[in-house]
């Protein structure tokens, strides 16, 4: 067991024992969103929180399609209510509101998503940090590849989406020095048409494996007959004969620590960046479903031994962060 894994247990245990002996007031955790929780990225979120609402008999409310303009009125009106811990997706046109709001707030835990730094005393930051996972898809689609052309199909160019399809460009690569990338950023965070349009033109181009950081790719993939990676969720279920493995993104490592913090009464703002990392189990790549069969036993075989060194810390995916082109 790895010393993440371990702390996570040790921490749950403690913050069980800590809340069993409190006043009995109920915790209550909120999450504010700025798209539908349908999208993977804000859906990470919600789920992870379900789970350890559940597992600390704590109330959730989420609201999701907030938009810039209240943001900072959603956080407020969470935190006037007395909510123990508040987080969401933030960024961008979140990101200011919400660090505003917990200056008034200075006893309530707020953690959001951001790629700046913590704030005193009580405003952690998080990320996704899954470029690990996103290189073994890039594996895979290297030594799958049948015509050395791939496809990214990502949001925009910012740092957190930059590392991941820079990871999956360097995977491919490390087992396939004659593969091409070509890639599309759509400029926003949810738009389907737009991502299905984006890889019908890189299908054109040649791409048979896509990497869909972005919802919307897998119907263009199975109109095509080509195949496809998922992000953020375990998404075969989506197109099954499509997505070969997704990149996992499991917010709850980081959730779960975060609420043992509160309960104890240790929080304070800090960068949560370690339990995103396959170390702490907070990302992994998803299970190959129908295609565990379909896969050539050295892929896996390469893809399992690059798994154990990247969580015994022989191996470490560099995080590029630039805007990645077209080849």
């Amino acid at each position: 067991m790895n010393k993440f894994a371990s702390l996570v247990i040790a921490g749950a245990l403690c913050a069980t024992a800590v809340f069993s002996q409190s006043s009995g007031k109920k915790l209550q955790i909120a999450a504010i969103f700025q798209t539908s929780i349908e999208e993977p990225w804000d859906g990470a979120i919600h789920q992870a929180c379900k789970k350890v609402a559940k597992e600390l008999n704590a109330n959730y409310e989420y609201s999701e399609g907030v938009q810039a303009a209240d943001f900072e009125k959603v956080v407020r009106e969470y935190s006037e209510r007395g909510f123990d811990f508040i987080t969401g997706d933030a960024f961008l046109a979140g990101e200011e509101p919400s660090r505003r709001a917990a200056k008034d707030y200075p006893k309530i835990a707020y953690a959001f998503g951001s790629e700046f730094n913590p704030q005193g005393p009580n405003y952690s930051v998080f990320d996704n940090w899954i470029h690990e996972p996103a290189y073994l898809c890039g594996v895979t689609a290297g030594m799958m590849t049948k015509s050395n052309t791939l496809g990214i199909v990502a949001a925009m160019p910012i740092p957190e989406v930059n590392r991941l399809v820079n990871a999956f460009k360097k995977g491919a690569l490390s087992v396939n020095p004659k593969v091409k990338v070509k890639i599309a950023y759509i400029g926003t965070w949810f738009d389907p048409p737009k991502a299905k349009e984006a890889a019908v033109a890189m299908i054109e181009r040649g791409a048979d494996y896509l990497f869909a950081e972005r919802f919307g790719v897998f119907e263009a993939a199975k109109e095509a007959n080509v195949f496809a990676f998922g992000n953020m969720a375990d998404q075969n279920s989506l197109a099954p004969n499509v997505v070969v493995t997704s990149c996992v993104w499991d917010l709850y490592p980081l959730i779960r620590k975060s609420m043992d913090a509160v309960v104890s009464h240790t929080w304070t703002g800090r960068n949560l960046k370690d339990w995103s990392m396959m170390a702490a189990k907070g990302s992994y790549l998803a299970p190959y479903h129908s295609f565990e069969t379909k896969l050539p036993p050295k892929v896996k075989n390469k893809v399992n031994d690059l798994t154990k060194k990247i969580m015994n810390g022989t191996l470490t995916v560099p995080v590029i962060e630039t805007q990645l082109t077209s080849d």
